[in-house]
């Protein structure tokens, strides 16, 4: 028998956080993992996802340098050269991890981890079993691919995990899903030369984000070639020895396409069924998320869960947030929780980025709205980096001034959006923005002359 004062189970994004954090207060802390240190964000999402997002990025750069006088003949891709860097920048990230994880004491184990009451875990790994008796537990073991019944993962239906990991680059493949993780990997293997056609079921992809932002991208995806139909529901599958055919109704009709590679991206549902939660009174939704209260307490009060296991946006950030939030109250440290203040990013090509609240978000909820816009054309920095594609607005409360939320589309949008979360967290006002000194040449202009656009 292990005796902890908190257990954490699941060493993703939100665990180590919490682990770290709690070991940071001075508590004594167990760390379960089933797989790797870093969790699907660090081995099979985030983090390798945005590594092939700058090879392929890099890679069409390469080959489009005329405009500057730049002639690069024969430019190709060793996808297996490629794949090796990707691995080094997790192995790096991972190493990282382990480093605190020992600074700060924290112990760690490897298994799979199940409840045997309120008080106690099981891990089992190899053979072995070992239990942990703890006062406060952290359940922060995250989410999987949501994987259709009538088309089954396998061979050559992939999962983002899988895609990820291809070794070579298809000469063609079909994505079921618009949603992010379908738009960002079917442009990165668009731009590395497969032949992508997106199956989405709902009006348009990127359900959620208004017209004005997605019209980029999908002026994008044309460029790169993708086709996207939508209003359609793929509904089976046959494979062959290298390639897969989807069958799918459009209107009242049934159609069917062939690929090389099937990518399968209708969302991922939380990580709660092997956990046993029964036996320790812990409740979950009938979509199986573990149900809390606003400081993360589950139905037994002395276990708390974060991340993709509760219901909201499945994102890396918002468990890392909440890993440290319920370590702190544990700890005794009693902090806000803001979760207005919770910025959202695609990386596309265009990027999209989003925080608190949208136009029509602002308006429905009451607020006398003014939004306020800039063009990255008018930007220098945008302009010598040829990246004149976009726009910055900002809504804004009209009578008292306060940011209410941000949309960002394009290049850098992901840093850029910083800025007006902590605007937002601060309680600031436009014209705090617009009286900022911004360096130049920067992007960050962008946000300055967006906020001085206010008066007028």
């Amino acid at each position: 028998m292990i005796d902890t004062e908190i257990a954490v189970i699941g060493a993703g994004p939100g665990g180590y956080i919490a682990a770290i954090r709690a070991a940071q207060l001075g508590k004594s802390v167990t760390l379960v993992e089933k797989h790797h240190i870093g969790g699907i964000c660090l081995h099979h999402g985030c983090i390798p996802s945005k590594a092939l997002v700058t090879i392929a990025e890099k890679y069409n750069q390469t080959k489009d340098l005329q405009y500057l006088g730049i002639h690069c003949e024969n430019v190709r891709i060793d996808f297996a050269e490629s794949q090796k860097w990707k691995l080094s920048v997790i192995h790096q990230l991972t190493e990282g991890i382990q480093f605190l994880l020992k600074k700060y004491k924290v112990k760690t184990i490897y298994g799979h981890a199940s409840f045997v009451n309120r008080n106690t875990i099981l891990v089992e790994s190899d053979g072995h079993s070992a239990h942990i008796h703890f006062q406060d537990c952290i359940i922060s073991t995250g989410s999987v691919p949501i994987e259709i019944p009538s088309i089954p993962f396998g061979g050559n239906i992939l999962s983002s995990s899988e895609a990820l990991a291809l070794e070579e680059i298809p000469m063609s493949m079909v994505v079921i899903g618009g949603g992010y993780i379908g738009i960002e990997l079917s442009q990165v293997f668009a731009r590395l030369g497969t032949k992508v056609t997106i199956l989405e079921g709902s009006p348009s992809i990127l359900t959620g984000f208004e017209s004005r932002i997605t019209s980029y991208l999908k002026r994008n995806l044309k460029k790169y070639c993708v086709d996207v139909v939508t209003n359609v529901k793929a509904t089976s599958s046959y494979t062959s020895e290298n390639s897969v055919t989807v069958e799918y109704i459009d209107g009242d009709s049934g159609k069917a396409i062939t690929a090389e590679k099937v990518l399968v991206t209708v969302g991922r549902k939380p990580n709660t069924e092997d956990l046993h939660l029964a036996n320790a009174q812990i409740n979950v939704d009938d979509k199986g998320y573990i149900i809390v209260d606003s400081l993360h307490r589950t139905s037994s009060s002395n276990v708390y869960a974060i991340g993709d296991v509760t219901q909201g946006i499945a994102l890396a950030h918002r468990a890392s947030y909440e890993g440290k939030l319920v370590s702190d109250y544990i700890a005794g440290v009693k902090r806000k929780k803001s979760c207005s203040v919770l910025p959202t990013v695609v990386f596309s090509d265009p990027e999209i980025a989003s925080v608190g609240f949208s136009e029509q978000q602002a308006k429905e909820k009451g607020y006398p709205v003014k939004v306020v816009r800039y063009s990255y054309g008018a930007n220098g920095r945008a302009l010598v980096l040829n990246a004149a594609e976009g726009f910055v607005a900002i809504v804004v409360n009209q009578e008292n001034q306060k940011i209410l939320g941000a949309q960002i589309v394009g290049i850098e949008a992901s840093n850029l959006i910083g800025e007006i979360s902590l605007a937002i967290e601060l309680g600031a006002s436009i014209q705090d923005i617009a009286l900022t000194i911004h360096a130049h040449p920067t992007l960050s202009e962008l946000l300055m002359d967006a906020a001085e656009q206010f008066n007028e």
